[in-house]
């Protein structure tokens, strides 16, 4: 089965050191573990033998105990074996396990206590409910499908260290029985980089490990290929594990394409809430491929003020300014300090990208300025906005400006973006560049930008 895999980005040196520091503490880093492991697809049908080497039954799955899983214990122990003997599925717990080896299990004792399987709170059935299913690889940024799991002897115990990925291991399991019993160490991820897609985290209705825990040093662009790369109920998983702001941020990086079909399988409360987090004018983008009746009912899901900010945009054409600007912006008085907007500027740090600096208004709410973020810093903060106001002016355009027309103002001026304003100066939303290329682009082919720069 193919894999879709994501660049590794450049993390900051605080994060490099963090990340080098534990996986340098995971199991796999060590020979003995590496050495040590064992095949839970090659077990599967294997014998199970008493201490006097009397096969008793034949091995069907292993069991591991997540109840416990946290930040201090990564690696699963096995609870216990589900034998077959005869027709019956008999349950053997792991203290009677004497030594668990490639081909085979050996139990400790001739004297055996079996019982009938009957699965306890935190307790999963590992070949039933995680092998062949799908899970993240956090440091790999990527969806796994698990060929194989391996186990190995950790801290006096049995334990889930790892999975294998590898096809040679898909293959060896349709293979022959003797090539089916080792694992394929190259391609082991150890466990503690692990992140299982269920029901909030959940295998079998077991809770797995808190998947904030695991998912919050990934980006959105990451997170958004997790996304792509999902199955409906997968997806679905994933976004419940995210706060909304983080799953919004992963559905602005995501293609369109996928963004459509992801607010279609949402229910439409969460549609809602994620097009509500989501910045004005990549809502409007995601709104716009939809059909009426779907932009109606998630329309209708949201509160009042979101919904009528997104209708308001919904009602401009997609070539005109008023179709790409988002109406986020940060409007100031003019007898405003520095410090006070500064201030402000803070609380509204999750839309940094689309804030590149601060519109200044007089009493009437008309345009005086457009201020960046850079005078703010040169700036003492005792210094009133009136007496940075002045030129080089603003660069403004009304909502109904053809989006060329917007791109030759932007490259003219040699802006990084502008300000749209209604006929009477009030400011309404901002325009940055990235935003008219990606429409241009989009509509009319990668070079058309530059053409518009000819004179």
């Amino acid at each position: 089965m193919s894999e879709k895999t994501y660049a590794h980005p450049r993390w900051g040196r605080l994060w490099s050191l963090r990340g080098r520091e534990a996986r340098s503490e995971r199991a796999l880093t060590a020979r003995s573990v590496r050495e040590a492991l064992v095949s839970l697809a090659g077990l599967v049908g294997r014998p199970v033998r008493n201490q006097a080497g009397q096969e008793v039954g034949r091995f069907l799955d292993i069991v591991v105990n997540f109840a416990s899983i946290g930040e201090a214990e990564l690696y699963p122990p096995v609870t216990g074996l589900i034998i077959r003997v005869g027709r019956r599925r008999l349950w053997l717990q792991a203290a009677q396990i004497a030594e668990m080896t490639h081909g085979e299990v050996r139990l400790a004792s001739a004297r055996l206590d079996l019982q009938e399987f009957e699965r306890r709170p935190g307790e999963v059935e590992l070949a039933g409910s995680v092998l062949d299913h799908e899970l993240i690889d956090v440091d790999g940024h990527r969806v796994i499908r698990a060929s194989d799991l391996v186990l190995a002897p950790l801290r006096d115990e049995i334990r889930l260290v790892g999975v294998d990925v590898s096809v040679t291991s898909l293959l060896r399991r349709l293979g022959p029985a003797r090539f089916r019993i080792r694992p394929t160490p190259d391609r082991v991820i150890d466990w503690a980089a692990i992140q299982p897609i269920g029901d909030e985290g959940r295998v079998g209705g077991v809770r797995l490990r808190q998947p904030a825990k695991a998912l919050e040093a990934l980006r959105p662009a990451e997170l958004a290929g997790l996304l792509e790369s999902l199955g409906r109920g997968e997806r679905q998983s994933l976004l419940d594990a995210l706060d909304r702001s983080t799953a919004a941020d992963a559905v602005e990086e995501m293609g369109a394409e996928h963004v459509q079909r992801l607010l279609r399988d949402a229910s439409s409360e969460l549609a809602a809430e994620l097009l509500t987090e989501m910045e004005p004018d990549e809502a409007v983008d995601a709104l716009r491929d939809l059909s009426s009746e779907e932009r109606e009912r998630l329309l209708a899901a949201m509160a009042p003020n979101a919904s009528a900010r997104l209708a308001r945009l919904l009602g401009y054409d997609e070539d005109r300014a008023g179709g790409v600007m988002t109406s986020t912006l940060l409007t100031c008085k003019e007898h405003e300090t520095v410090a006070e907007v500064t201030g402000r500027l803070r609380k509204l740090s999750e839309h940094a990208v689309d804030l590149p600096g601060i519109v200044v208004i007089d009493h009437e709410g008309r345009l005086l300025d457009d201020l960046t973020a850079l005078e703010l810093l040169l700036a003492e903060p005792s210094t009133s906005l009136s007496e940075l106001v002045g030129p080089p002016w603003p660069v403004t355009v009304t909502p109904d400006t053809l989006v060329s027309e917007v791109a030759v103002q932007l490259i003219e001026n040699r802006s990084a973006s502008l300000v749209v304003v209604d006929d009477g100066g009030v400011p309404l939303g901002r325009i940055l560049a990235d935003d008219v290329l990606d429409a241009l682009v989009s509509e009319k082919g990668h070079f058309q930008l530059f053409r518009l720069a000819r004179p």
